[in-house]
């Protein structure tokens, strides 16, 4: 490889991974929402907390913003499991598109 080679492929490698970092800012963002009063990311740390209170029905969470809220398990699991899947499978429609870009 000459000089000219190098210099390209490290600059493709290196786009490559700042285009990954931002795929990921962007998804991060898009799990927040809103709702029972508190505001939460969609996700498996919260999916595992709802499912470790049981099927009782209502529960006292800390939001993001350490604020305790009474929630209904049932619902909030719904509202996270839906957003969590939603983001997910965009978020791999775009990396996908990104990796054969490469």
């Amino acid at each position: 490889m000459d000089t000219d080679e190098l210099i390209k492929h490290s600059r493709a490698r290196f786009d490559h991974a700042a285009a990954k970092r931002t795929l990921k800012e962007k998804y991060q963002a898009k799990l927040l929402f809103a709702s029972h009063g508190g505001m939460w990311q969609a996700g498996p740390e919260l999916q595992s907390t709802i499912f470790t209170c049981g099927k009782i029905g209502e529960a006292v969470l800390l939001d993001l913003y350490e604020t305790p809220v009474k929630i209904d398990t049932t619902e909030l699991m719904a509202l996270s499991q839906q957003r969590w899947q939603e983001q997910m499978n965009a978020w791999l429609v775009e990396y996908t598109a990104l990796t054969q870009q490469r």
